[in-house]
């Protein structure tokens, strides 16, 4: 864990644009001691801790980590041929090492973070010269980030040791994965008294940001098993209700008619967007916009791939999700016609406004495409999954998965409501638990296509084993590049492991299960599969 703070500005000059190795470094620092005399100051420290999100060019954290990390350790997504990283694939392979550089980054950057933030608490709390309103605000905004830090922190790795002052941590043993949720409480929790109109940005804390990140938190709660899950399953899941409910009742948030605005340059902070990180190619360039259409218009293979057509194909061509999320056809402005791709692209993360643009060079159009961390539509399916875990399908869950339904099936350019084309019901009715909840899990991965929540979801789910062996393409159906998927991966893959030079530092910290050369199921009993 890095106990220096790092500079907040980033020379332009160090922007990358490829796929390969590649790092940014800092160019000043600052003195902390002297620093924090003024409004100006404290905002430029908060700033510095918004920057190390997309710091270190294509390792950075929500630039490419997020979705290198979550969305190639599942069945539907590869490294192509362009991937000149051994890092890449074995996160596509499932044969990720400790020496991983997406995992030690992810441990850098997010302890990196979280240490700004301590300095700002200590800092802010201290300073006897600031009014309290803007004291508590300064406070819930820095903890509302360190939660965001300790919960991706804590479905990576699990347990981490939890750091919450400056010059802390070294030397310090793994809390356990209870104490950590604990803390994400209680972070997410103060940052709820930040004032209403605080911010009119998605991509800076807000309270209700943080009602829609405590449901998130609660519902991941409930499916891991702890003691206190165990204890209290029924509690989390009706806190997850209460908090997606209170974002719901807001009014201020609405799922947009056309699916693919999401992910538009021209509507970001558009009303269906929580809380984002902002890109911009000027600034922090070489995230995942670029390297899924680095080939451009061509079937040669960028870094991240659909395993195969499969996912196109077997999407109903009625539901607006298939061509929002899938390029499997894309208008060539070189050419004046479309281009036919073998096997689609990730249609989220290619710019139309701006490919056809000289200065945007074509791959590099994804670049200015905002890193999506919750949406609207994902707290209505918390909503609806809770529900239904608590309660059954009930009518307030069947609400909740209905709307989703119905936008992902809205015509949005003849203004008409849709139905399935194998002539099923739209609106879902009269299911079991389970057949509720399997529905719940198929409208996630329909609506999330690579925004690095599929590993999460299947590990909190406990079938991530089960379902890559089940679902991932076969040899005969993967078109070009091929993976090991099937066959390396295990219970293992539950967790990612502890990067292995912060074991060299620190001898306190325990490797997860699996990475030492174990086999068998370890602590990974018959409720994982």
């Amino acid at each position: 864990m890095r106990k220096h703070l790092s500079a907040y500005i980033l020379s332009a000059g160090l922007l990358l644009s490829s796929c390969a190795d590649l790092e940014q470094t800092s160019l000043s620092s600052i003195d902390r001691d002297n620093f924090y005399q003024s409004k100006e100051d404290i905002e430029t420290a908060i700033n510095g801790i918004y920057q190390e999100f997309t710091v270190d060019g294509f390792y950075g954290m929500f630039n490419n980590q997020s979705i290198y990390i979550n969305d190639l350790q599942t069945d539907y997504v590869k490294a192509g041929a362009q991937t000149n990283s051994a890092h890449i694939r074995e996160l596509s392979n499932f044969a990720v090492q400790p020496t991983n550089l997406f995992v030690g980054y992810a441990w850098e950057e997010h302890y990196t973070a979280i240490n700004r933030a301590n300095v700002i608490i200590d800092k802010v709390s201290a300073a006897s010269w600031l009014d309290e309103q803007s004291k508590q605000n300064y406070i819930g905004e820095a903890r509302f980030l360190r939660a965001l830090m300790y919960f991706n922190l804590v479905r990576y790795f699990g347990g981490v040791p939890i750091v919450l002052h400056d010059g802390e941590g070294e030397g310090a043993p793994r809390n356990t994965i209870d104490e950590v949720f604990t803390q994400i409480v209680e972070d997410f929790t103060a940052a709820e008294s930040l004032p209403d109109g605080y911010s009119n940005r998605d991509s800076k804390a807000s309270s209700l940001a943080a009602s829609a990140l405590l449901s998130k938190v609660y519902l991941e709660w409930a499916q891991t098993i702890t003691e206190q899950s165990k204890t209290n399953r029924n509690d989390f899941y009706q806190k997850a209700i209460g908090y997606a409910d209170k974002v719901i009742n807001s009014g201020k948030y609405k799922l947009l008619d056309k699916f693919i605005d999401n992910w538009s340059v021209d509507k970001k902070n558009g009303p269906e967007h929580i809380f984002s990180i902002e890109h911009d190619r000027s600034v922090n360039a070489n995230v995942s916009g670029h390297c899924t259409f680095a080939t451009n218009w061509s079937n040669s293979e960028p870094v991240l791939l659909a395993t195969s057509d499969k996912y196109y194909e077997q999407t109903d061509p009625r539901d607006q999700r298939r061509d929002g999320s899938w390029a499997k056809r894309l208008y060539n402005p070189n050419t004046g016609t479309d281009f036919v791709f073998d096997i689609p692209r990730f249609r989220k993360y290619i710019d139309s406004l701006n490919y056809a643009n000289p200065a945007s060079s074509g791959n590099a159009a994804g670049q200015s495409t905002n890193t999506t961390i919750i949406r609207y539509a994902e707290v209505l399916l918390i909503k609806a999954e809770a529900e239904n875990e608590l309660n059954g399908p009930t009518t307030a869950a069947y609400d909740a998965i209905n709307q989703v339904r119905r936008r992902a099936y809205w015509s949005p350019y003849d203004n008409v409501q849709n139905t399935p084309s194998d002539g099923s019901v739209l609106e879902l009715s009269g299911l079991s638990q389970q057949e509720f909840r399997d529905r719940l899990r198929e409208e996630r991965r329909l609506e999330f296509v690579l925004e690095g929540h599929r590993w999460f979801d299947l590990k909190r789910w406990h079938i991530l084993v089960k379902y890559v062996k089940e679902h991932t393409p076969s040899n005969d159906e993967v078109s070009g590049t091929k993976t090991t998927k099937v066959q390396n991966v295990s219970k293992k893959n539950y967790y990612l492991p502890l990067p292995q030079d912060q074991i060299i530092l620190n001898p306190n910290l325990e490797q997860n299960w699996g990475y030492s050369g174990e086999i068998g199921d370890g602590p990974y009993g018959a409720e994982f599969e």
